[in-house]
């Protein structure tokens, strides 16, 4: 009995496997996939042969397995390709806005007089400990635990000045381009 169920796999093996592949190519277009997706229609009819009395249509039992494993396959490529489509969208968005804002800047309105000025008179207002911090931070590049060190504060302290007078620059300098802000928060 077992030597006749092998007999007629191999027929059935040898007949349809290349046509269960050819189709599954057909339309995944990766050869690897397609010979699993053959493989695995002829490992499910394996399965059924004690029940061979269920598969009526070979042919259509291969085919409906290899349909359906294309199918899933080709569905989970297109989820991946929205996927890289959204993440490209973002990045082409995220590049426009930088190439805009890099074309809008002009350095002359940067380091304009009027800017310099009310950058001057934005420190003034503030005590002389905050623009102490802000000009270490800033002028001095030294970084808020060296400040802290150096005059007894804690960190957070230290941030809370910087944060403070960059605060007041954005307000005060807030029709200026966004360029400036960039500059300012280094």
């Amino acid at each position: 009995m077992e030597k006749d169920k092998l007999k007629i796999f191999n027929e059935i093996y040898s007949t349809y496997y290349q046509k269960c592949f050819l189709f599954a190519k057909s339309y995944v277009h990766h050869v690897e996939s397609a010979e699993d997706f053959a493989s695995e229609a002829m490992l499910k009819l394996w399965e059924n042969m004690n029940t061979a009395d269920d598969v009526l249509n070979i042919q259509a039992f291969l085919f409906t397995v290899v349909k359906n494993k294309s199918l899933n396959y080709l569905r989970h490529e297109q989820m991946k390709f929205e996927v890289y489509e959204s993440l490209f969208d973002a990045s082409q968005r995220e590049l426009e806005l930088r190439i805009s804002t890099l074309e809008s800047c002009d350095p002359n309105i940067l380091f304009s007089e009027e800017v310099r000025s009310i950058f001057e008179q934005t420190l003034a207002s503030l005590s002389e400990q905050t623009r102490r911090i802000f000009n270490m931070s800033r002028v001095e590049d030294k970084s808020s635990k060296e400040i802290a060190q150096l005059l007894g504060l804690t960190v957070k302290g230290v941030d809370y000045h910087i944060s403070k007078v960059l605060r007041m620059l954005r307000i005060n300098l807030k029709d200026y381009i966004p360029s400036l802000l960039f500059l300012l928060s280094w």
